[in-house]
């Protein structure tokens, strides 16, 4: 129903390593010896032995992992700034997590991430992908794990075959994941305030209170009680915990400014305390 609305930015922008002297005409310091450049824009100062990693190569040989696994897939990527990137890829599978609604579909996905500048890690992981949001749920510790060798010239990026790291993940953390899920569907909030100031008291994300001399809830407190009180609208007479956390996700990643590095490791501060009241 959604997927049709999947982000589809332009992540192979022209890209190169290029020795900072001949762009400046003027000897570097060790260390600083080349400049990546993004789009015609310097994004990052390197040595000489850092391994540059173009889109090209990462985002194409991640994709032909899905290819030959034969896993059938729709595809987002996300630019920002011509500096970071990433690529999830969202699996129809016949392991599929529907909630009571049947509208909200949670889907196996797998998100590739790459930067040019130097803030982000080259890396992947298993994560899940709630349909009726189109927003990433980052609570799985699946990583797929890879090596990058680097000689003077040349950068060899070496991934593994997914056949057997997706099924190991479907026989796990999937199940075990999507039961927790299920779990927090199961459970009212009754007093979403209480709530919302519990949460953010233990994973500090922001501020509830406006100030120390007012208690009142800030912008972006309301902003949250605004979200799980639509949430719980649309299914249920009252929010539930699932509610909940997924008003935290989606503010995560749809208001407050986070790397997706910060995203993905707040999102699992967020699901382990809301999943503590289970």
């Amino acid at each position: 129903m959604y997927l049709h609305k999947l982000q589809q930015d332009e992540i192979f922008v022209s890209n190169e390593m290029k020795s900072l002297e001949s762009i400046t005409g003027m000897p570097s310091r060790k260390g600083l010896e080349n400049a990546i450049i993004s789009n015609g824009k310097i994004v990052n100062v390197v040595s000489s032995s850092y391994g540059h990693i173009p889109n090209e190569l990462f985002f194409k040989k991640a994709e032909q992992l899905l290819i030959d696994a034969h896993l059938k897939y729709h595809k987002r990527t996300i630019n920002r700034d011509d500096r970071s990137f990433i690529t999830d890829f969202i699996i129809e599978d016949d392991h599929q997590f529907s909630l009571k609604n049947e509208e909200g579909k949670i889907l196996p996905m797998l998100r590739f991430k790459n930067s040019y500048d130097g803030r982000e890690k080259t890396s992947g992981h298993f994560g899940f992908y709630r349909e009726v949001c189109t927003n990433g749920l980052h609570v799985s510790n699946a990583q797929i794990d890879f090596s990058i060798k680097h000689t003077k010239n040349n950068t060899e990026l070496i991934l593994p075959k997914l056949n057997g790291l997706f099924e190991r993940f479907l026989d796990n953390e999937y199940y075990e994941i999507t039961k927790k899920f299920k779990e927090m569907e199961e459970i009212t909030l009754i007093d979403t305030k209480a709530f919302v100031k519990d949460i953010l008291q233990k994973t500090k994300l922001f501020r509830y209170e406006c100030s120390d001399t007012n208690d009142s809830p800030s912008k972006k407190s309301r902003e949250l009680l605004d979200l799980i009180a639509v949430e719980g609208n649309d299914w249920y007479e009252t929010p539930t915990l699932w509610d909940g956390y997924n008003a935290f996700n989606w503010m995560l990643h749809n208001t407050l400014k986070k790397t997706f590095s910060q995203q993905e490791k707040l999102d699992k501060l967020i699901f382990d305390e809301v999943y503590a009241v289970v």
